[in-house]
Formats: C-alpha cells, sequence, structure tokens
C-alpha cells in the first residue's frame, strides 16, 4: 500500500508529519512558507485524510513514510513531527533518514498520567455511543490553546471527524505497530517545542524527550496548547525557517 502524499517546491527534503487529531491538512500554513525554499513532503497516514485505512499484515507508520521516501529517491530529510507522528520521527531517525528533527508536542514513554487517562476516557466513552461529532470535538477543545480560531477549531473537528468514521468503518481493522527507539542514541539535531496550555502529560513528555535526545534544545511556548502549528501558524512558520 502507498499512502497518499504531496510534494511542494525544490530544494532540501522537509517531511511534515501530522498529529493524530488531524490530517495533512493541519500544515496548510507551513507548506506555504517552507516551500519556497525547501522540497515539503506531506502525508496522510493510514485511516487519516485521503489514505485507506488496511493492510495486509502488521504496519507502521514509519514503514510507510520510509518506503515512500525510498519511492521519491528521498535518502536523508528534515522531519516534523506532531504529537503522535514523533514516534515515527524518532524511529525515521533512528533508521539514519532524518537528519534533523523538530518534535511538536510529543508524546514519550511516560507512564500516562491521570489528566490524559481522563481524557482519552471521555474519548472512547463518545465513540462507543457513536457520537463522532462530540468525541471530534472533545479533540478540538482539548488540544487546542486559547490562540486557536473558530475556523482551526473547525478545521481540528473535521479531520478527527474523518479519522474516527474511516477507522470506525474498517473491517478488519489492520494492526499497527510501533519500532522500539532509543532516543539517547538518536545523534541529530533535534528541536523540541512544548506549548503551556497543554496537558500536563504532554509537557512532561516534552522535557523528558528533550532530556534524553543528546543534541535537542527545548523552546516552551507559553501562549500554545497542543497544535500550535494551527494555533499561531506565523510563529511556528519562523521558528521552523529559523530551524530548518
Amino acid at each position: 500500500m502507498t499512502i497518499w502524499h504531496a510534494e511542494h517546491g525544490s530544494g532540501t527534503p522537509v517531511v511534515l508529519l501530522h498529529s493524530s487529531a488531524a490530517d495533512s491538512g493541519m500544515w496548510q500554513a507551513q507548506v506555504e512558507a517552507l516551500s519556497g525554499r525547501f522540497r515539503v513532503i506531506t502525508v496522510d497516514f493510514r485511516g487519516y485524510g485521503r489514505s485507506a485505512y488496511r493492510s495486509d499484515g502488521p504496519y507502521s507508520d514509519a514503514g510507510d513514510v520510509t518506503r515512500l521516501l525510498a519511492d521519491l529517491k528521498v535518502d536523508r530529510a528534515a522531519v516534523v513531527g506532531s504529537s503522535g507522528a514523533s514516534q515515527a520521527a524518532l524511529e525515521l531517525a533512528a533508521a539514519g533518514l532524518a537528519d534533523r528533527l523538530v518534535l511538536l508536542n510529543p508524546v514519550s514513554t511516560l507512564e500516562p498520567t491521570a489528566d490524559v487517562r481522563a481524557y482519552w476516557s471521555e474519548e472512547n466513552r463518545l465513540l462507543e455511543l457513536g457520537d463522532v461529532q462530540g468525541a471530534a470535538e472533545l479533540n478540538a477543545r482539548t488540544l487546542l490553546g486559547p490562540e486557536a480560531t473558530p475556523e482551526a477549531f473547525g478545521r481540528v473537528v473535521e479531520m478527527q471527524r474523518h479519522a474516527f468514521e474511516v477507522q470506525l468503518a474498517a473491517d478488519p481493522e489492520p494492526e499497527q505497530v510501533e519500532g522500539e527507539v532509543s532516543p539517547a542514541e538518536i545523534d541529530v539535531p533535534a528541536l523540541v517545542a512544548v506549548g503551556a496550555h497543554d496537558l500536563p502529560y504532554f509537557v512532561a513528555s516534552a522535557r523528558h524527550l528533550a532530556g534524553e535526545l543528546p543534541r535537542a534544545r527545548l523552546v516552551e511556548l507559553e501562549w500554545a496548547g497542543h497544535l500550535p502549528a494551527m494555533e499561531r501558524p506565523d510563529e511556528i512558520n519562523r521558528l521552523l525557517l529559523d530551524y530548518l
């Protein structure tokens, strides 16, 4: 299977990997800002956006992106991962495919705390009731910080609802796996950014991961929630352009 992707611009490759609360559409402002200087590659993971949710066997997001980069003849790229996509970004770096990382509000191996468990529990409750719209709105309310516009809220709801609908309809549901990575062994420059308005679990995860990666720099965004690229896109654009 080939996941959906798009390319914009030319130059050094930059791969943008979306949050599990969105799809590649979350990067619209970043694509516009970066494509004047870089070859920007966006993807939709399986079950998101324009990628189907099926597999002939166990699959991984990192494996899908690895095969895509091989097809595009990209040996190494700067990789930007939002939220859960940080796992795939780290796996790509561990495999030697990323020469620079940007991780926005990443996940980590820390045990889930009460705040994130309560969020996941409510999401599951709504989905079990068949309230897909309610679950999508829960995600937007929980994850977007105070700087998010009503338009950004609506876009997150739309992307998340679509992902829920596609994934809930899958029969059989594909088996997703993740590779084991040791951040301490990933010796590439890394920028880890976290929003002060994010759930405490993700704030702790970002700080933990920045401490593990040997060449990481932590940036704490006082204004941001969990999806800063959609909350203050111009500021994240400047951050990315300066770093990349």
